[in-house]
């Protein structure tokens, strides 16, 4: 699949398709969800062992504004951006980029069955597609468009530390990187439903303090983040690079961003 609205894919894990399913509400009445954000779940089931996608396991799909992809263990790479990360002007640019080429190579854009026509291509344009308009997403998004208000390390730290919270408990944290206007992830989950949970726990746990921090009100973050399940080791090493670089490829000096990593022991 293409990045859509930031939808991270590599060329060689392009078995994916799309099956909407109900998103699974997840209320717990019995607190003010501020609160219950960062209090420990009683019923959590244990953490299963580090493990890489598997394509012969059950997956689980989620469709709200972007579809998102999770399994019990496996380990996602998850990005989720601030609110003005991404001017309108950005997007029209790089969705008609995208557009073009499509129609460049005989698919309509608007074509609701566009990615399974895609996947038809000769594997070398599909390659060329998905590297292409990953490069440049992520280039827009480390270009610092916004406020950029996560720069400020005290608004930065509370990212980190939510990040840090419930590691070993409800997730468990391998590295991530909290940096201007967007924040990288590379976690497991115990089951198919907690991921999506978790990232809304955190979205929100970390949006009331940050808005109270800068006196403001509303959405701080894009109301989807994107999530890629890692399918090889290659992968795993490749993106675990990518976060710990991602601060040099914005320009960035130490102490204007947070990056953490469990292979390194530490934090950058």
């Amino acid at each position: 699949m293409a990045p859509i609205e930031g939808r991270t894919v590599f060329p060689h894990a392009e078995r994916e398709a799309y099956y909407p399913r109900p998103h699974a509400a997840h209320n717990r009445p019995h607190a003010p969800r501020e609160d219950r954000d960062h209090q420990e779940m009683n019923t959590s089931p244990s953490l299963l062992p580090f493990q890489l996608f598997d394509d012969q396991a059950d997956v689980q799909i989620i469709e709200r504004r972007l579809p998102h992809w999770s399994q019990a263990g496996a380990v996602p790479f998850i990005t989720w951006r601030t609110l003005d990360s991404m001017p309108a002007a950005v997007l029209d640019k790089w969705h008609a980029s995208r557009g073009e080429w499509l129609r460049q190579n005989g698919i309509n854009p608007k074509d609701p069955d566009w990615r399974n026509r895609l996947q038809s291509l000769e594997p070398s344009l599909v390659r060329e597609f998905l590297t292409s308009f990953w490069n440049r997403w992520h280039d827009d998004l480390d270009s610092g468009h916004g406020a950029c208000v996560l720069r400020n390390p005290e608004l930065a730290k509370i990212v980190a530390d939510s990040l840090h919270h419930f590691d070993g408990v409800r997730y468990l944290m391998f590295d991530f990187v909290v940096i201007t206007n967007h924040v990288h992830i590379l976690a497991a989950f115990p089951n198919e439903e907690s991921m999506l949970a978790q990232c809304e726990s955190w979205k929100h746990f970390t949006a009331t303090r940050i808005n109270r921090q800068l006196d403001l009100r509303g959405r701080f973050w894009q109301q989807d983040g994107f999530d890629h399940l890692v399918r090889t080791e290659r992968q795993f090493l490749y993106l675990c690079d990518y976060i710990a670089t991602n601060p040099m490829r914005a320009g960035l000096r130490q102490g204007q961003y947070i990056h953490y990593s469990k292979l390194l022991q530490g934090r950058r």
